[in-house]
């Protein structure tokens, strides 16, 4: 028989949060091992459950929920999302503008397959959440990765993404609050990318979707807000804030300067017809999550569970000898660096492997962010206190060994 390859698309595709290290994660718990995961920001498998109205919500909806709906989505969720863009002050949105999906992700891939001819280039974040370096590839696009800057909290280096425009660039993605470094672009920062944006006349894709999880009395400024003269097409949902990953409830937003991006927006409104509809339970999550009590702030303030955690994570990850982290001012993730002197690691696939195999604690390692060296991982702060201090110890136990193993030869 001849073998059956895959699409030739795929070649520059990964998305190794659920990537080769999972399977064999996979593996070890068949074989009766248990492992504690680091990996996803998968709230309710550490008991982050959704607020109870919404699941109520749907449990009394459901029975009228087995038809198709409009395809861009139902009238009253995409009415609260006009509703929730007035309150970031993004102004001039419609029902029109807005557009239900499932989950942002799903959006975020119909956003760049309306955009996207072979060749054109989009600027994506490093670090960055890998979902976009893939959809453009798969759309034909080619990705073009900024430099976050470590050294400034994580904030985009402005001259490398000025250094990166070409002819072929179409637009720039700002992921903020950041996955997965945890950075939040004060309004300096966001102004500088519009007006980059302006003068090169690029699409700013905005990802929200943690704009609500934020610490230390933060707040969280839309992009979109900033500016009537830039195309922007923002994603947000209630994965994340609402703790309802699975319910696959996410929304994208056109504003800004619309009028030269009709055609654009007949693209988007002919994909959004041939998927149907977004799924109708999780439609009708949206307008009660987006109204009443907003229970995350009761998580994210001091002395909520996610701050609590968050702390903890940081103090003992620092307290390892050559790691070092910028503490997350907002979402669920951490991204520490290994001082190379210390953890001379070649490949971080690899290094995540041993973690797993010696220690049985799965992270993500940093190139599968598109970080372009081999010295950081990601860690979600997710699990309660006792099981995080578990991990973290077994993870510092592990830079012991490997600090041991390499330091013959050298000084350290």
């Amino acid at each position: 028989m001849k073998p059956v390859a895959k699409s030739a698309k795929l070649a520059n595709v990964c998305y190794d949060i659920r990537g080769p290290v999972l399977e064999k994660a996979r593996e070890m718990e068949e074989e009766g091992h248990k492992i504690i995961k680091l990996n996803i920001g998968n709230l309710a498998v550490f008991g982050l459950e959704p607020p109870d109205e919404i699941v109520q919500d749907m449990i009394r909806n459901l029975p009228h929920t087995a038809g198709y709906t409009d395809s861009k989505g139902l009238f009253a969720p995409r009415r609260a999302v006009v509703h929730y863009t007035q309150e970031k002050n993004i102004r001039g949105v419609t029902v029109d503008d807005v557009y239900l999906g499932n989950g942002a992700s799903e959006l975020i891939a119909m956003s760049m397959n309306a955009l996207l001819n072979d060749g054109d280039e989009v600027l994506i974040p490093a670090p960055d959440y890998p979902l976009y370096t893939a959809v453009v590839s798969l759309s034909g696009g080619t990705p073009v990765h900024y430099m976050c800057d470590e050294q400034s909290d994580w904030m985009p280096d402005i001259a490398d993404i000025r250094a990166k425009i070409t002819p072929r660039t179409k637009a720039l993605v700002v992921i903020n609050p950041n996955n997965p470094t945890g950075a939040l672009y004060p309004e300096s920062v966001l102004l500088e990318l519009v007006e980059i944006a302006r003068q090169h006349q690029l699409i700013i894709f905005a990802d929200e979707i943690y704009d609500k999880t934020l610490y230390d009395g933060h707040t969280h400024t839309s992009i979109a807000s900033l500016a009537d003269d830039v195309l922007f097409v923002t994603f947000n949902g209630l994965s994340k804030n609402y703790r309802s990953c699975g319910y696959r409830a996410g929304w994208m937003v056109v504003s800004g300067e619309k009028k030269h991006a009709r055609d654009y927006i007949e693209g988007l409104n002919m994909l959004a017809s041939m998927r149907l509809c977004a799924n109708t339970p999780g439609q009708l999550a949206i307008q009660t999550a987006l109204g009443g009590y907003q229970s995350i702030k009761d998580l994210v303030a001091p002395g909520g569970r996610l701050c609590r955690q968050r702390d903890l994570a940081h103090k003992l990850l620092t307290d390892i000898p050559g790691v070092t982290c910028v503490k997350p001012k907002a979402a669920l993730y951490m991204f520490p660096r290994l001082d190379p002197k210390l953890y001379p690691v070649a490949d971080d696939q690899q290094f995540a492997y041993e973690l797993l195999a010696e220690e049985k604690v799965l992270i993500v390692q940093g190139t599968g962010f598109n970080w372009p060296h081999p010295d950081h991982f990601r860690l979600v702060f997710l699990p309660n206190s006792d099981d995080l201090a578990e991990a973290i110890g077994r993870i510092a136990r592990f830079l012991e060994h490997y600090r041991k193993r390499h330091s013959h030869g050298s000084n350290a």
